[in-house]
């Protein structure tokens, strides 16, 4: 078993690791559904398909990466190669001409997911109850962090670089976030010797079924953030503001995502849960009835917290719901369910949206986001789960 400091050291590492990818995603992310639409001058179904599908294609990649690498007992060759996928898509985009031809960029692109598993495995190994969730929460911070610093990239060069040079510019942060896995990252040997029997549905416990399908709900409504920006530029948002908006989002996801780690090991999972969801449905109402474009650029706020709330409980309660041999598993098991359902989600909301207005992917998304905050009422946490008292206690040093 690594001491604390090597724990500690570790998870630092990937924290610092995924800083450097996201600044590397997040320098083309606030420009990508502009580019599809107005470079490459496709319509919106066509950018909800090729978000859909990159979800999608997310949860194949880490349902596959989490089952072999519990199978061969491996993780770090996953984390370094996920990164290099990434890298090598955005060199991809810069000399795609069509939309049709980003599409096995954006496969590669996707791909790249397969580090998430065996990554937050590593993770949820290398924690305690007591701070799990602060240590997904870290983790958030700094996939946010970088994509803050990669946003002020992209805003600082947007009028400077062409936008292919600008792609290929993006490559450079997740070849360094190749190199700390590399040659920072020492695997442990415990793994070695846990027998790995498969895995098969009957191995998921009611509780985390029932937790499964309650997001599947929630992700076939949640569409992708490409339809929020394409919604405040039709609301009167000049294109070049547009990246700023990705940034405030971004912004409160980062600073709030540790915090909210922190107050899930306090009060429990579920209540951080509830309020993501409520932040969401916050978005949709906000965006729905919105007459302003202060009260429209507010929900990028919002939808900033929302996604610091979601995304460290999510992945933390999985991990609790899992036996620690399985984990990787469960987790590839659980992001396969939710991309598959975002495929559908960002196609569908993109077809709505075409067919009958902009507000008719908020009200379903409304709708299904009630229905799986309903079903999040009969989850039970882990019976071993005991949230931090008010007064800190006496607890070990968090990681």
């Amino acid at each position: 078993m690594p001491t604390a400091n090597e724990g500690r050291r570790t998870i630092r590492v990937f924290a610092l690791a995924s800083f450097f990818n996201d600044m590397g995603s997040d320098i083309i992310y606030p420009i990508w559904p502009l580019f599809i639409t107005t470079v490459l001058r496709a319509n919106m179904a066509v950018l909800g398909l090729l978000d859909g599908l990159g979800e999608a294609l997310v949860s194949l990649s880490q349902a596959a990466s989490g089952y072999f690498s519990d199978r061969w007992h491996k993780r770090k060759v996953f984390i370094w190669a996920g990164y290099l996928c990434g890298g090598l898509s955005r060199v991809g985009y810069a000399l795609s001409t069509a939309w049709v031809q980003v599409v096995p960029f954006r496969i590669l692109d996707r791909a790249g997911k397969i580090r998430s598993a065996p990554r937050d495995a590593m993770v949820a190994d290398l924690s305690s109850e007591t701070n799990r969730g602060r240590n997904f929460g870290l983790m958030r911070t700094m996939d946010h962090a970088g994509a803050m610093v990669g946003i002020l990239v992209c805003i600082a060069l947007v009028n400077v670089l062409n936008l292919r040079t600008l792609f290929a510019l993006a490559a450079l942060p997740s070849l360094v976030s190749v190199a700390l896995i590399l040659f920072l990252i020492k695997e442990g040997k415990q793994a070695e010797r846990r027998i790995f029997k498969g895995l098969s549905f009957r191995d998921f416990s009611p509780g985390f079924r029932l937790y499964l399908v309650l997001n599947a709900l929630f992700a076939l409504g949640a569409f992708s953030y490409s339809f929020l920006l394409i919604f405040a530029k039709e609301a009167g948002f000049k294109p070049g503001f547009v990246p700023v908006l990705y940034l405030i989002q971004t912004a409160f996801a980062s600073f709030l995502s540790l915090p909210f780690g922190r107050l899930s090991d306090r009060i429990g999972r579920k209540p951080v849960l509830f309020l993501s969801f409520g932040l969401w449905a916050a978005v949709s109402l906000g965006m729905l009835f919105g007459k302003s474009l202060v009260l429209i650029g507010a929900m990028f706020a919002v939808y900033g917290l929302h996604k610091a709330a979601l995304e460290p409980v999510q992945r933390t309660l999985v991990c609790e719901l899992a036996p620690a041999s399985l984990r990787a598993s469960f987790l590839g098991a659980f992001q396969m369910v939710i991309g598959l359902c975002a495929l559908p989600a960002s196609f569908l909301a993109g077809l709505l949206w075409d067919r009958f207005g902009r507000a008719v992917p908020f009200l379903l998304s409304l709708a299904l986001t009630a229905a799986a905050g309903l079903l999040l009422v009969f989850v039970k946490e882990t019976a071993n789960f005991c949230p931090i008292p008010p007064n800190g206690g006496k607890l070990p040093r968090p990681l």
